[in-house]
């Protein structure tokens, strides 16, 4: 199978500054040595409790955390030394869907303007073709034209993910990086929004790399799974070897704590 992207021993540190009196600099490794590769059509998930470097991982791809060490290649390019229009076309193809769909939607901006922005921004088609791939897109995704017309404050937090996820569509990308984007809601909501993501992958042949600290939901929407503690990489497999036979203490922890295992009344 193609191989999309590949990150190799990736590593962020960041410095925490504790004390009042006396001031202690405490280094925390957000990324240690990370390596992944993602398959080309597949959903991998990456698990881990709160701490564990998910986000720090899902936002390095695209260069909105910058690492101290590694190398990122997206289509045989380095993503570490591209900048400029390589950039810019590069994260045309690698987007994301964010964990509050409320803070990642302006809320000043209607939601035509929303969807219009990165047309705008990559020169898109005019204003009558971005308009019909706007109006296609959030049908799409469940909503109508009458929407387009609405501020982001007049939706429930499923409609705005779905908002969030057409948002990331409509420039086409090949990769959508989704970082906890069903944490924030009803688990009722989740369900219509996973269903959602997988017609939509299979729809358009996505690639997706799922953050999630709910091992619930990975069971419904990946393939594969990479399981964090600390910023490593504990355990990595497809997902039913996982849930069937986890190989580390910590996979298996995760594991129990699902509500409703019966592993962890044992």
């Amino acid at each position: 199978m193609e191989i999309l992207l590949k990150a190799k021993n990736l590593s962020k540190e960041y410095v925490k500054t504790t004390g009042f009196f006396s001031r202690t600099r405490v280094s925390i490794k957000a990324l240690d040595n990370m390596t992944i590769n993602i398959k080309k059509g597949i959903t991998l998930a990456v698990v881990g409790e709160s701490g564990s470097g998910k986000s720090t991982l899902a936002k390095s791809l695209i260069r909105l955390v910058e690492l101290d060490r590694g190398t990122i290649t997206f289509k045989d390019k380095n993503l570490r030394k591209i900048n400029g229009e390589d950039l810019k076309q590069t994260r045309k193809n690698i987007q994301m869907v964010f964990q509050d769909p409320y803070a990642s939607l302006n809320p000043r901006m209607k939601i035509l303007n929303i969807m219009e922005e990165p047309l705008k921004i990559h020169d898109l088609g005019s204003s009558e073709t971005q308009y019909s791939k706007i109006l296609s897109m959030i049908k799409k995704v469940g909503l109508d034209e009458q929407d387009l017309s609405k501020y982001p404050h007049q939706f429930s937090g499923g409609q705005r993910q779905r908002i969030g996820i057409a948002r990331a569509l409509i420039l086409e990308p090949e990769l959508v990086i989704c970082d906890e984007p069903v944490s924030a809601l009803d688990v009722s909501v989740q369900a219509q929004i996973i269903q959602l993501l997988k017609s939509l992958q299979k729809e358009f042949g996505l690639t997706y790399l799922f953050i999630t600290h709910d091992l619930r939901i990975v069971r419904h929407i990946a393939n594969e799974v990479i399981v964090m503690k600390d910023g490593k990489l504990m355990e990595q497999g497809k997902t039913d070897i996982i849930f069937r036979n986890p190989k580390t203490k910590y996979t298996k922890e995760l594991l129990a704590s699902i509500p409703g295992n019966l592993s962890k009344r044992k």
